[in-house]
């Protein structure tokens, strides 16, 4: 519990108390919001928001790592391969929006890297992820994720390897790749309004903190024979719930400073972070069905967009909202900024506690 309480304070420690430095630096080297010119010009508000330092996402990224860290290493509880394949994604994901937010600043345009090229870069960050996360088994043959569809722990009837090896490998990669692109996007999508994507982010992987806290109480390779039938297999919940801990308190001590109105933005650096650590908590996790209500704040603005698309080409012109992603139909309708954040926020909070809901429901279930 020490680790927990440790990498949590002082990852949001270091946000809430260094954010002015780093946004000293970042003014210097002239990392100010470019506006999308749709978004400023149907949304006159958005205008002003221009120059605002951006690429905040570096700083609790860089938060959660030492917070981590000397959680782990002050509680006894050394990082293990689960612990850094999150910090891998979150850091390899932040790498790819880094790219693009530092292109966007540089040629001072709102189009940085195209939709292919993050994809790409993406994959090149899941791949390596997939990969170890079916090697390095512990003592009891555990290894980080498993090669099994999840729902609330795996399904044993929906095995990518019945296939044989190769499509099997085949078949995992694509579908962990499909997990960690879909989230990072979701999460980018999301990222429209002042501590809109932070505040729901809390929330997201507050839960899986939680879920995977759970897990380690109810771990196979400590509870009673008694318990077994409702034990979890996952590899190094506790590590899991170190990580989590650490990435939700440094989201805390930003939101102080991105809450509406910001005086910092995340950036692609920080939203495709977010994406990357709540695909890297399901997979390893093995809820990875379970993240789509758990995260499902996240699926609204990108769902919108697919409505939005999918509606012009079937009315041939015609739009379903003012303007896609949801929040800026909201304010299209004279929602305030404000408003629409918090309201967003309790949208999530009640799908994540919704989630663990359902998660210790079947739990009593298999006991």
């Amino acid at each position: 519990m020490r680790s927990l309480l440790t990498a949590a304070a002082i990852s949001m420690a270091f946000t809430l108390f260094l954010t002015p430095v780093f946004l000293r630096s970042f003014r210097r080297w002239g990392w100010g919001q470019v506006i999308r010119t749709p978004e400023s010009i149907n949304n006159p508000s958005h205008h002003t928001k221009r120059g605002t330092p951006t690429m905040g996402g570096t700083i609790f990224i860089t938060g959660t790592i030492v917070g981590y860290l000397i959680g782990a290493f002050t509680g006894n509880n050394p990082p293990t391969i689960s612990g850094l394949l999150v910090l891998w994604m979150m850091v390899g994901f932040g790498i790819v929006g880094f790219i693009d937010d530092f292109l966007k600043v540089r040629q001072q345009r709102s189009l940085g890297l195209s939709g292919w090229r993050k994809i790409v870069g993406q994959i090149l960050v899941v791949i390596p992820f997939g990969i170890v996360s079916l090697n390095y088994p512990n003592a009891l043959g555990q290894t980080p994720a498993s090669p099994y569809i999840s729902v609330f722990r795996d399904v044993p009837v929906l095995s990518f390897m019945v296939l044989g090896p190769i499509i099997g490998w085949i078949l995992y990669l694509t579908w962990v790749s499909f997990i960690g692109v879909a989230w990072s996007n979701s999460t980018n999508v999301t990222d429209g309004l002042d501590g809109l994507a932070t505040g729901v982010g809390i929330f997201v992987v507050g839960a899986y903190s939680l879920v995977v806290f759970w897990q380690f109480n109810q771990s196979c390779a400590s509870v009673i024979a008694e318990l077994s039938t409702g034990c979890y297999a996952t590899r190094d919940p506790f590590d899991l719930a170190i990580v989590s801990a650490a990435f939700v308190g440094a989201l805390v001590g930003f939101l102080w400073w991105n809450a509406p109105k910001a005086e910092v933005f995340m950036g692609d650096v920080g939203s495709m972070a977010i994406g990357g650590v709540i695909a890297a908590m399901s997979i390893l996790s093995r809820t990875e069905v379970l993240g789509v209500i758990i995260a499902g704040a996240f699926i609204i603005g990108p769902g919108s967009v697919i409505l939005q698309r999918l509606y012009f080409k079937a009315t041939r012109g015609k739009r379903l909202f003012l303007m896609s992603p949801f929040h800026h139909h909201l304010e299209m309708r004279g929602w305030s900024e404000i408003s629409i954040v918090v309201r967003m926020w309790i949208i999530a909070g009640l799908l994540a506690v919704t989630g663990i809901g359902f998660f210790y429901v079947e739990w009593l279930a298999s006991t």
